[in-house]
């Protein structure tokens, strides 16, 4: 099956519901994932190996979620050359405007690519992730695009079906 291109982690196990929406856009796109938890307040050690190793690993895209506070797409972004791609998640009073600044505001030096807040952030760092890995793979870019088309194919048909629907009502 070969080793995971793309690393998944998550602050919290309570993150899964969310980071599952990146789970389902890779296994669309046929694209071999790894997922883990940890926190770059509570583990901080666990996050910086986890960073370090990835690369050694085959991981090529690493994609953290986090609220609050949301350091860990920085954390790891500290501890790596890959593309790391951050996702703010709604939680606590802020309702996500905390993660999202903590996320995006990254000094100089460190990047981070930050997504939306929660389920479509977590899908368009999938994407992102595929877009990044299909710059070297044929294969990936045909899925990819083939992807794009069926979205796009989506939309076209539920204007059909709302078309349908005015003309019925006219």
């Amino acid at each position: 099956m070969g080793a995971p291109l793309v690393g998944i982690l998550m602050g919290s196990d309570s993150d899964l519901p969310i980071m599952e929406e990146a789970v389902s856009a890779l296994e669309q796109l046929q694209i071999r994932f790894e997922m883990g938890i940890c926190s770059a307040h509570r583990s901080p050690e666990k996050a910086a190996q986890y960073a370090k190793g990835a690369e050694k690993r085959g991981i090529q895209v690493l994609i953290a979620g986090a609220g609050a506070a949301a350091h860990l797409a920085g954390a790891l972004a500290a501890n790596t050359i890959l593309p790391v791609i951050g996702i703010p998640l709604s939680s606590g009073p802020l309702q996500g405007l905390d993660a999202l600044l903590a996320t995006v505001q990254m000094p100089s030096g460190v990047p981070v690519a930050t997504m939306a807040l929660d389920r479509a952030g977590a899908r368009n760092a999938a994407i992102l992730a595929a877009q990044v890995l299909a710059l070297h793979d044929p294969d990936l870019a045909s899925r990819l695009k083939a992807y794009k088309e069926k979205m796009a194919q989506g939309i076209e048909e539920k204007d059909r079906q709302l078309q349908t629907r005015k003309e019925k009502n006219t």
